[in-house]
């Protein structure tokens, strides 16, 4: 068995449910699959001593989850006062509304599209509800409207997409942007340079302790991904298909209609930065 603290990031073991930090609590979604790993983290984050809290993603479409959430904060003696997205994926937001119904919340996101009140959500954002200090932090590329929330007190980030708990973000064309992809995990390791951040609570898969090690293997990950399909090109492979079965061959099959669509994205990065021909 592979020792966690040797796994990049230094991902948690035992049940992803339950507090994470002082100041964050997750409840798991029942929405596991190949491509939300255990489900959807729906986090729950408060100052200790307040009676307010701030739901980030509540996750489906699922009564049964969205009240199990709002149970959780009762339980703590807390009252649910905002709904915030990082991104519009549906098993993120779509539960958004309701949730807003059932607590009579707004729900603040970057895509005016998903938001339910005045209020949106833009870059450098302070999140102040009952005391909380969370800056928003833009994080584009997986979507054009994923956000991060940087948590100073706990010295956390909570990453949405944009980086999980196991396994590497698809970055799929057209939707996402690969080098605006790079360009926020660039972002994401000054805050754990600069500001000290050391814990990932992702969107999806185990908290992770080792922030900056789970953002350099990100960064090293997508160079060599990128490496191997500049190679494929060179190599005289001409569809992202092609580059699939070659580049993705030790990647399970039911994955590889994700991985081309992450391929067209690569393609399209190379191409805008003159790596490869048009």
């Amino acid at each position: 068995m592979t020792d966690a603290a040797t796994l990049p990031g230094q991902p948690r073991g035992g049940v992803l449910s339950g507090p994470a930090t002082a100041r964050a609590v997750n409840v798991l979604a029942p929405n596991a699959s190949a491509m939300t790993l255990d489900g959807t983290n729906t986090w729950i984050v408060s100052e200790p001593d307040s009676e307010l809290a701030v739901v980030i993603d509540p996750g489906p479409l699922d009564d049964t989850h969205l009240r199990a959430v709002i149970a959780t904060a009762e339980r703590a003696g807390k009252r649910i006062a905002l709904t915030l997205l990082t991104h519009g994926h549906p098993d993120h937001a779509e539960g958004a509304s309701r949730f807003a119904e059932l607590t009579g919340t707004n729900i603040r996101a970057l895509d005016p599209a998903l938001r339910l009140g005045d209020e949106g959500l833009a870059p450098g954002d302070a999140i102040t509800t009952g005391g909380l200090e969370m800056r928003v932090v833009p994080t584009p590329g997986h979507t054009a409207d994923s956000l991060s929330f940087h948590l100073p007190a706990d010295r956390a980030v909570l990453t949405g997409d944009t980086i999980l708990g196991r396994g590497t973000t698809v970055v799929a064309h057209p939707e996402g942007r690969l080098g605006d992809y790079l360009d926020s995990l660039r972002r994401l390791r000054s805050l754990t340079v600069d500001d000290g951040i050391h814990t990932v609570l992702p969107g999806h898969g185990p908290v992770l302790d080792d922030a900056q090690g789970a953002v350099e293997y990100y960064l090293a990950h997508r160079a060599t991904r990128l490496a191997q399909v500049e190679t494929a090109v060179e190599n005289g492979l001409t569809t992202a298909s092609e580059v699939v079965a070659q580049v993705y061959a030790d990647v399970d099959r039911s994955l590889w209609p994700a991985a081309e669509l992450s391929v067209r994205a690569q393609l399209e990065y190379l191409r805008d930065h003159g790596l490869i021909g048009p």
